[in-house]
């Protein structure tokens, strides 16, 4: 089986979470899709509520602290992201734009996305749509067209007109897993490949 990196962003900031729950529950379903299609799965989580302090540092100085910097290596070295915010006031909370806004530009080009989100009413769901879904657009990021949305009913079985929350973790899985398994194998370069130089052709080179 060949492998793949996945990124998980999770920013919750409560302890439990329903965010970070979301978020292992996407990643789950994920990793299942991706086996289903021969490919295992690297999964790094990022849980942003450790790394507050440091995400405020690194946009106002430019450079990631060291405890920040795994994280965002994560992001950026990852085949395939899921991303995963509260919503507070209609929007993403402050933790999870903040730390998308120190990533350097480009980094997220043509990445593909699992976007997801909690809330405490499902009448906050449309801001995956108006509100997550621009700001990966914007990044040039591939987002996945289901995005998930977790609202308490959601937790407790279901909303009538509304698909199960299981159904709607699969659909989104399965089509991140879809771009991640097409995403080429990254190429390996081994350092002992290169020609042997003789030290004679060394001294001649000078």
């Amino acid at each position: 089986m060949t492998t793949r990196k996945l990124a998980v962003i999770s920013a919750g900031v409560r302890v439990p979470s329903s965010t970070r729950l979301l978020a292992d529950r996407l990643t789950e379903a994920t990793v299942a899709a991706l086996r289903e299609r021969g490919v295992d799965a690297d999964v790094e989580v990022v849980e942003l509520r450790e790394h507050a302090h440091e995400v405020l540092d690194a946009v106002l100085t430019g450079f990631p602290a060291p405890g920040l910097r795994a994280a965002v290596e994560a992001v950026t070295g990852a085949d395939g992201v899921i991303a995963v915010t509260p919503i507070f006031s209609g929007s993403y909370n402050g933790l999870f734009k903040t730390f998308f806004d120190g990533l350097d530009d480009g980094v997220l080009a043509g990445k593909p996305t699992l976007i997801g989100a909690t809330g405490g009413t499902g009448r906050h769901s449309l801001a995956l749509e108006h509100a997550v879904r621009p700001l990966f657009t914007y990044l040039r990021s591939i987002v996945v067209p289901t995005a998930v949305y977790a609202a308490p009913e959601d937790w407790a079985g279901g909303a009538d007109g509304v698909a199960p929350l299981d159904q709607r973790i699969a659909r989104a899985a399965g089509e991140l897993a879809e771009l991640v398994a097409a995403r080429p194998a990254p190429e390996v370069v081994d350092p002992f490949a290169d020609p042997v130089v003789s030290f004679a052709e060394l001294l001649g080179g000078r």
